[in-house]
């Protein structure tokens, strides 16, 4: 028995510092790609880091700030229909203030804090990017532009951002408001959950045409509408066919064991011969119908 109780102390002891670590701490184990970008094996990036260099029109660091932004599905609770979120939707700072984000991932699987709209000069793709698999923590600092401007803060899983994973962040007294950030704008599309979900298509309104007056119209005969040529093309384009599919044997037969200039010197001879024929039986139809309006005259 006491064995056993020595076995299980020695157990609990093990796992201790496991349950105190909560979060997995990645940036001690980052590496350095050059330009900001720092990542590891483990599903860990930041892109634009930036730990000293001013944008321009800063001529010092105003402030030196630093924030923890919690992300997970259980911060999405309190709005309706969302399923991911942060745990803080709106920040504010000073223009030119040196700031640093804590990221810690909450949920199982990835998410990202990154802004948006950042100077290209500085941050390559105009973002700030922070990117975790969690249960996991990173850290990533920035220096913010001057001016008053929103900046757009949100993660690019697919649907996270549409999920509810948007926040904004503002420099100075920002440029106004962005829609549909959960909890402090209102949605541009707003979800309805009290419909069956099928869209209703609206009935044509009744008309107001009297019924003597239609009765009027439908007993005026209309003018007959003009023929189509669209119908006769396609009339000749259809005998053209069956003509084509009937002689197909023939040709075939006609031109068997020739070669490609030999078949080409026949067809034309065959369609000389056919507009000859066809001229003849035309010259003696004229002639016909001439010797019989002849003899309908007087004196024929």
């Amino acid at each position: 028995m006491v064995k056993f109780l020595l076995a299980g102390a020695l157990i609990l002891g093990a796992a201790a510092p496991l349950a105190a670590q909560e979060y997995e701490d990645h940036n001690k184990m980052l590496m350095d790609h050059g330009a900001g970008h720092l990542m590891d094996m483990g599903g860990g990036m930041v892109m634009g880091q930036n730990t000293d260099t001013l944008p321009g029109g800063c001529e010092k660091i105003s402030e030196t700030k630093e924030i923890t932004v919690h992300a997970g599905h259980k911060y999405a609770e309190k709005f309706p229909g969302r399923m991911f979120a942060f745990d803080t939707q709106e920040y504010q700072f000073k223009p030119c203030t040196k700031l640093t984000v804590h990221f810690i991932n909450e949920d199982s699987i990835r998410h990202q804090w990154m802004m948006h709209g950042l100077p290209k000069y500085l941050y390559p793709k105009g973002m700030f990017h922070l990117e975790v698999s969690g249960p996991a923590k990173i850290s990533g600092t920035l220096i913010l532009p001057p001016g008053d401007r929103t900046y757009l803060v949100h993660c690019d899983i697919a649907q996270h951002m549409e999920k509810g994973m948007k926040g904004q962040l503002k420099v100075g007294a920002g440029s106004g408001d962005l829609p549909s950030i959960p909890g402090v704008t209102a949605y541009e599309i707003q979800d309805d959950y009290q419909g069956s979900g099928i869209p209703v298509i609206a009935k044509p309104a009744a008309s107001t045409t009297p019924v003597s007056s239609v009765s009027a119209a439908a007993a005026t005969p209309s003018a007959p509408a003009a023929p189509q040529e669209d119908s006769f093309v396609s009339g000749i384009t259809v005998i053209g066919l069956a003509v084509g599919f009937l002689l197909a044997p023939l040709f075939a037969r006609t031109f068997k064991g020739m070669t490609f200039s030999e078949a080409v010197a026949h067809a034309f001879a065959l369609l000389r011969n056919f507009i000859e024929l066809l001229l003849g039986l035309i010259a003696r139809l004229i002639k016909k119908i001439s010797s019989n309006k002849s003899k309908m005259l007087p004196g024929g």
